[in-house]
């Protein structure tokens, strides 16, 4: 029988009455074997989600502030058990779980504890046993996953069982100390597990029916994508397309193994799938989405001859290490170079990055450029189509907004512009309605 290996989390494990739902996706088919599970989210707009109550946690001063601020999840976690009526112990385990968050004082292990929690309910209304993701998933001590030893672990922790549920988020470090992944980390969790299991297919079960093809704040009603491949999932995720943790593809992809994004409230909906190359057919589209992020700077750097200095660029980016500084794109000229880079990376470090370049490589000119947004527009349809960016780049113009810096991929699966902040949305809906409408 093939494996399915689902995630669900958020919202679709928000109360008791969501629960009842998914447990019966679940048993409405038998390859659903199993469940990895992140920690309740939103019940409605303006609740908080279990996970940032207990990041709250962490400020506690002594046993009573921490008693106070741990009352909200102990809230959410009685009144989960209350509506689905389960004869369970749940008292016990918040009340072991607040003294080791007070006695550890670390705050990824006090961040886990929702998952932790919700994978030993989930695993009481299913029937299903229970596995502490501590006891499968492993860091190296450079924080990356230690691939060999989790996979054999995964493995042999599900081998023989029927059905499981194993706690997402976190795993073990080097240390023997709770690991968490960042935020959304349980979607790389469920994928860490398809992996190990050689599931036939991955199933993310959110509040939405699939990857739409812009952001619906933006742009009312946007198409929803049927199919779309990894890399431009990977392109679309990383510029703010949310629906799924952009690292969660790696572990699946290695396998070839698709994943599937469903909607926990209305299961009967097609979703959409997210397919290795080998297995994507194109739609026939120019653009597959369009995803951006907002507040991005542009640090420009000017230099006759800078590309007959040997070293030019790597003395440069040396600056930026030296400060930790990540970079986003450089675009770059025969004179001239760009830094873009996310605003909050320069938090009290510009002035400081800013004379390490004048120093290292003695510029004639250098620039800062503050507000930057930066728009993709992605699609294995654009290398192929003649006009893409003339297309493009007349939408914008039409919608009279300045392009601040254009960068194309090498794959040519992606267009990147950089507009001013207060232009975002109207870029959006500017190419959401030259290639969608």
């Amino acid at each position: 029988m093939a494996i399915k290996v689902c995630k669900f989390g958020g919202t679709s494990l928000a109360a008791g009455n969501v629960i009842r739902s998914v447990k019966s996706i679940i048993e409405s088919d038998k390859e659903r074997r199993f469940i990895v599970v992140s920690a309740p989210g939103k019940r409605y707009s303006g609740d908080t989600k279990v996970t940032d109550m207990l990041y709250a946690c962490q400020s506690a001063r002594d046993r009573e502030e921490l008693k106070k601020l741990f009352a909200p999840v102990r809230n959410r976690f009685t009144n989960i058990i209350k509506e689905l009526d389960l004869s369970f112990q749940i008292e016990a385990l918040l009340d072991e779980a607040e003294q080791q968050i007070f006695l550890k004082k670390q705050e990824d292990f006090t961040a886990s504890r929702g998952e932790y929690i919700c994978g030993m309910i989930m695993a009481e209304v299913l029937g299903a046993k229970f596995i502490d993701a501590k006891d499968v998933i492993f860091f190296k001590a450079d924080g990356t996953l230690n691939d060999e030893k989790t996979y054999k672990c995964v493995e042999a922790a599900l081998s023989g069982v029927s059905r499981a549920v194993i706690s997402g988020f976190y795993g073990t470090d080097a240390d023997g100390n709770i690991k968490t992944f960042s935020r959304g980390g349980s979607d790389i969790s469920g994928a860490i597990v398809a992996r190990a299991v050689n599931a036939s297919v991955y199933e993310n079960w959110t509040d939405v029916s699939g990857f739409l093809a812009c952001d619906p704040r933006i742009v009312d009603s946007p198409k929803r994508v049927k199919q779309i491949s990894y890399k431009e999932f990977r392109e679309l995720s990383y510029m703010g397309a949310d629906l799924l943790h952009c690292e969660s593809v790696f572990p699946v992809c290695k396998a070839n193994i698709p994943i599937l994004i469903k909607n926990t409230f209305r299961p009967q909906d097609e979703g959409t799938a997210i397919l290795p190359t080998s297995r994507y057919i194109q739609s026939g589209t120019t653009v597959t989405g369009i995803a951006g992020k907002k507040n991005f700077t542009i640090i420009f750097i000017e230099k006759a001859n800078m590309n007959s200095e040997a070293g030019f660029m790597c003395k440069v980016l040396q600056v930026l290490s030296d400060e930790n500084v990540l970079i986003e794109h450089i675009p770059s000229g025969i004179d001239t170079m760009s830094l873009v880079i996310e605003s909050n990376q320069l938090d009290g470090k510009l002035e400081r990055v800013i004379e390490g370049i004048k120093k290292a490589v003695l510029p004639d000119t250098v620039r800062v450029s503050k507000d930057i947004a930066l728009i993709a527009t992605v699609g294995y349809g654009m290398s192929s189509s003649i006009g893409t960016s003339a297309r493009l780049f007349k939408a914008i113009a039409v919608a009279n907004i300045n392009i601040r810096i254009i960068e194309q991929g090498s794959s040519e699966i992606n267009i990147i512009v950089g507009v001013r902040n207060e232009d975002y949305e109207n870029c959006i809906r500017a190419i959401y309605g030259e290639f969608f409408n």
